[in-house]
């Protein structure tokens, strides 16, 4: 799994998640902790947090440690991924991925391409 950031003046770097399964408290120890609260740290209560409605994303542990960390969440609609902007970035950094000269065959040029494109990315 990669998971990335966007906010009007930029994003984030993009992130690679080693194997395994995406459960809330995996994803509050790699996602949440290292990363959304260092942007909720630098941003202030201004700060609102847009991720999707992903089953791992909506278990109490995780709301419980977004209420601990003072994140709030954007509350959207099931099954609206269009509302999101980010997946409009998922898209074009899959297009640019599919298109390079020399398409991934691994996992690791996979990881390499999907980092160079995002890199790319304005």
């Amino acid at each position: 799994m990669v998971w990335a950031g966007i906010m009007i003046n930029g994003r984030t770097r993009l992130h690679v998640v080693a194997n395994g399964t995406m459960t809330g408290q995996r994803y509050i120890d790699v996602v949440l902790l290292p990363h959304v609260r260092l942007f909720r740290g630098a941003v202030g209560d201004k700060f609102v947090f847009m991720d999707d409605n992903t089953t791992c994303h909506r278990t109490l542990a995780v709301q419980d440690c977004l209420d601990s960390e003072g994140i709030q969440r954007l509350v959207w609609p099931a099954r609206s991924p269009d509302l999101n902007p980010i997946e409009n970035v998922w898209d074009a950094l899959g297009r640019q991925v599919a298109g390079r000269n020399y398409p991934p065959t691994n996992k690791n040029t996979l990881i390499r391409a999907l980092t160079e494109e995002w890199n790319k990315l304005p």
